[in-house]
Protein backbone atom coordinates (compact mmCIF):
# COMPACT_ATOMS: atom_id res chain seq x y z
CA UNK A 1 0.00 0.00 0.00
CA UNK A 2 1.22 3.48 -0.94
CA UNK A 3 -0.11 6.91 -0.13
CA UNK A 4 -1.67 8.21 -3.37
CA UNK A 5 -3.53 11.48 -2.81
CA UNK A 6 -5.63 13.73 -0.59
CA UNK A 7 -9.22 14.82 -1.19
CA UNK A 8 -10.51 18.22 -0.07
CA UNK A 9 -14.31 18.38 -0.23
CA UNK A 10 -16.56 21.41 -0.45
CA UNK A 11 -20.24 22.15 -0.80
CA UNK A 12 -19.24 23.46 -4.24
CA UNK A 13 -16.13 22.80 -6.28
CA UNK A 14 -15.24 26.50 -6.29
CA UNK A 15 -15.38 26.58 -2.48
CA UNK A 16 -13.05 23.59 -2.25
CA UNK A 17 -10.65 25.03 -4.85
CA UNK A 18 -10.53 28.42 -3.12
CA UNK A 19 -9.82 26.72 0.21
CA UNK A 20 -6.84 24.88 -1.25
CA UNK A 21 -5.48 27.82 -3.24
CA UNK A 22 -5.77 30.22 -0.31
CA UNK A 23 -3.97 27.77 1.99
CA UNK A 24 -1.13 26.78 -0.34
CA UNK A 25 -0.80 29.90 -2.48
CA UNK A 26 -0.78 27.97 -5.77
CA UNK A 27 -3.40 27.54 -8.47
CA UNK A 28 -5.17 24.24 -9.03
CA UNK A 29 -5.24 22.66 -12.48
CA UNK A 30 -8.40 21.53 -14.29
CA UNK A 31 -9.62 18.05 -13.45
CA UNK A 32 -12.79 16.55 -14.80
CA UNK A 33 -16.04 14.79 -13.99
CA UNK A 34 -16.77 11.41 -12.41
CA UNK A 35 -19.96 10.31 -14.13
CA UNK A 36 -20.67 7.33 -11.88
CA UNK A 37 -20.68 9.33 -8.65
CA UNK A 38 -21.86 12.66 -10.04
CA UNK A 39 -18.83 14.64 -8.87
CA UNK A 40 -16.16 16.86 -10.40
CA UNK A 41 -12.69 17.91 -9.32
CA UNK A 42 -9.56 20.01 -9.79
CA UNK A 43 -5.99 18.92 -9.05
CA UNK A 44 -2.56 19.93 -7.79
CA UNK A 45 0.50 17.80 -8.46
CA UNK A 46 2.73 17.38 -5.40
CA UNK A 47 6.27 16.10 -5.09
CA UNK A 48 7.06 12.38 -4.84
CA UNK A 49 4.16 11.24 -7.01
CA UNK A 50 1.45 12.52 -4.68
CA UNK A 51 -1.37 14.85 -5.62
CA UNK A 52 -4.29 16.70 -4.09
CA UNK A 53 -7.81 16.97 -5.44
CA UNK A 54 -10.61 19.39 -4.65
CA UNK A 55 -13.91 17.57 -5.11
CA UNK A 56 -17.62 18.32 -4.85
CA UNK A 57 -20.99 17.17 -6.11
CA UNK A 58 -21.54 18.24 -9.70
CA UNK A 59 -24.76 20.30 -9.63
CA UNK A 60 -25.48 19.53 -13.29
CA UNK A 61 -25.93 15.82 -12.53
CA UNK A 62 -29.41 14.57 -11.48
CA UNK A 63 -29.81 12.94 -8.07
CA UNK A 64 -28.36 9.44 -7.85
CA UNK A 65 -30.16 6.32 -6.66
CA UNK A 66 -27.13 5.25 -4.59
CA UNK A 67 -24.72 7.03 -2.22
CA UNK A 68 -21.77 8.98 -3.59
CA UNK A 69 -18.20 8.22 -2.57
CA UNK A 70 -16.35 10.16 0.15
CA UNK A 71 -19.63 10.64 2.06
CA UNK A 72 -20.32 13.68 -0.13
CA UNK A 73 -24.11 13.31 0.19
CA UNK A 74 -23.83 14.36 3.84
CA UNK A 75 -21.09 16.93 3.41
CA UNK A 76 -21.84 20.42 4.73
CA UNK A 77 -19.95 23.33 6.21
CA UNK A 78 -16.56 24.73 5.37
CA UNK A 79 -14.28 22.98 2.85
CA UNK A 80 -11.81 20.63 4.48
CA UNK A 81 -9.67 17.55 3.98
CA UNK A 82 -12.30 14.84 3.86
CA UNK A 83 -10.35 11.74 2.84
CA UNK A 84 -6.97 10.27 2.11
CA UNK A 85 -6.48 7.68 -0.58
CA UNK A 86 -3.95 4.85 -0.78
CA UNK A 87 -3.16 2.77 -3.85
CA UNK A 88 -2.58 -0.96 -4.00
CA UNK A 89 -1.43 -3.24 -6.83
CA UNK A 90 -4.22 -5.79 -6.29
CA UNK A 91 -7.57 -4.53 -4.98
CA UNK A 92 -9.07 -7.95 -4.17
CA UNK A 93 -5.99 -9.10 -2.26
CA UNK A 94 -5.79 -5.82 -0.37
CA UNK A 95 -9.44 -5.88 0.70
CA UNK A 96 -9.08 -9.48 1.93
CA UNK A 97 -6.54 -8.24 4.47
CA UNK A 98 -8.39 -5.09 5.53
CA UNK A 99 -11.17 -4.70 8.10
CA UNK A 100 -14.79 -5.14 7.06
CA UNK A 101 -16.31 -1.91 5.80
CA UNK A 102 -13.39 -0.79 3.62
CA UNK A 103 -15.70 -1.10 0.62
CA UNK A 104 -16.24 -3.14 -2.51
CA UNK A 105 -14.52 -2.45 -5.84
CA UNK A 106 -16.20 -0.05 -8.25
CA UNK A 107 -14.75 0.31 -11.75
CA UNK A 108 -14.38 3.96 -12.77
CA UNK A 109 -13.01 6.11 -15.56
CA UNK A 110 -12.32 9.74 -16.35
CA UNK A 111 -10.88 10.60 -19.74
CA UNK A 112 -7.96 8.23 -20.33
CA UNK A 113 -7.79 7.22 -16.67
CA UNK A 114 -9.09 3.86 -15.50
CA UNK A 115 -9.18 2.65 -11.91
CA UNK A 116 -11.02 0.70 -9.24
CA UNK A 117 -12.01 2.30 -5.95
CA UNK A 118 -13.21 0.46 -2.87
CA UNK A 119 -16.42 2.23 -1.89
CA UNK A 120 -18.68 1.18 1.02
CA UNK A 121 -22.35 0.71 0.11
CA UNK A 122 -23.18 3.66 2.38
CA UNK A 123 -20.47 5.84 0.83
CA UNK A 124 -19.05 6.27 4.34
CA UNK A 125 -15.58 4.91 5.09
CA UNK A 126 -14.96 3.40 8.53
CA UNK A 127 -14.01 5.48 11.54
CA UNK A 128 -15.63 8.74 10.44
CA UNK A 129 -13.74 8.67 7.15
CA UNK A 130 -10.36 8.40 8.86
CA UNK A 131 -9.81 5.03 7.19
CA UNK A 132 -8.16 5.45 3.78
CA UNK A 133 -10.05 4.95 0.55
CA UNK A 134 -8.35 2.17 -1.43
CA UNK A 135 -7.60 2.63 -5.13
CA UNK A 136 -6.07 0.40 -7.80
CA UNK A 137 -4.94 2.36 -10.84
CA UNK A 138 -5.41 0.49 -14.11
CA UNK A 139 -3.13 2.71 -16.17
CA UNK A 140 0.66 2.39 -16.65
CA UNK A 141 1.44 5.56 -14.69
CA UNK A 142 -0.61 6.96 -11.77
CA UNK A 143 -1.77 10.55 -12.34
CA UNK A 144 0.32 11.84 -9.44
CA UNK A 145 3.40 11.11 -11.51
CA UNK A 146 2.16 12.94 -14.61
CA UNK A 147 0.59 16.12 -13.19
CA UNK A 148 2.54 19.33 -13.64
CA UNK A 149 4.75 20.17 -10.64
CA UNK A 150 3.33 22.84 -8.36
CA UNK A 151 6.43 23.35 -6.22
CA UNK A 152 4.53 21.92 -3.23
CA UNK A 153 5.46 18.83 -1.24
CA UNK A 154 3.60 17.17 1.60
CA UNK A 155 5.67 16.99 4.77
CA UNK A 156 3.06 15.64 7.21
CA UNK A 157 -0.48 14.30 7.22
CA UNK A 158 -1.91 14.15 10.71
CA UNK A 159 -4.94 11.90 11.09
CA UNK A 160 -6.71 12.44 14.39
CA UNK A 161 -9.25 9.97 15.74
CA UNK A 162 -10.17 8.45 19.12
CA UNK A 163 -9.15 5.05 17.67
CA UNK A 164 -5.88 6.29 16.20
CA UNK A 165 -3.90 3.38 17.64
CA UNK A 166 -6.20 0.85 15.97
CA UNK A 167 -5.98 2.70 12.65
CA UNK A 168 -2.20 2.68 12.78
CA UNK A 169 -2.21 -1.06 13.41
CA UNK A 170 -4.64 -2.10 10.67
CA UNK A 171 -3.57 0.24 7.85
CA UNK A 172 -0.55 -1.47 6.23
CA UNK A 173 1.19 1.73 5.19
CA UNK A 174 4.81 2.59 5.87
CA UNK A 175 5.10 6.34 5.26
CA UNK A 176 6.80 8.62 7.76
CA UNK A 177 4.70 11.56 6.56
CA UNK A 178 1.47 9.96 7.81
CA UNK A 179 0.96 10.30 11.55
CA UNK A 180 -1.96 9.02 13.62
CA UNK A 181 -2.86 10.92 16.80
CA UNK A 182 -5.58 10.38 19.38
CA UNK A 183 -8.27 13.06 19.40
CA UNK A 184 -11.45 14.24 17.74
CA UNK A 185 -11.85 13.15 14.09
CA UNK A 186 -9.82 15.56 11.97
CA UNK A 187 -7.13 15.71 9.28
CA UNK A 188 -4.43 18.31 8.92
CA UNK A 189 -1.64 18.45 6.34
CA UNK A 190 1.60 20.43 6.24
CA UNK A 191 3.36 21.38 3.02
CA UNK A 192 6.55 22.98 1.80
CA UNK A 193 5.43 25.47 -0.85
CA UNK A 194 7.03 28.25 -2.94
CA UNK A 195 5.71 30.55 -0.20
CA UNK A 196 7.18 28.62 2.74
CA UNK A 197 5.54 26.16 5.10
CA UNK A 198 1.75 26.10 4.80
CA UNK A 199 -1.00 24.11 6.51
CA UNK A 200 -4.25 22.77 5.13
CA UNK A 201 -7.06 21.28 7.14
Amino acid sequence: MQFDHLAVAGETLQAAVSHVEDALGVKMAPGGVHDHFGTHNQLIGLADGLYLEAIAINPSVPALSYPRWFDLDRFHGQPRISNWICRVPDMIAALADLPEGAGTPVSLKRGDLRWQMAVPASGILPYDGAFPAIIEWQVPTPPGETLAASGCSLTRLEISHPDARWLEEVVPLKDDRVVFVSGDPDMRASFDTPHGCRELS
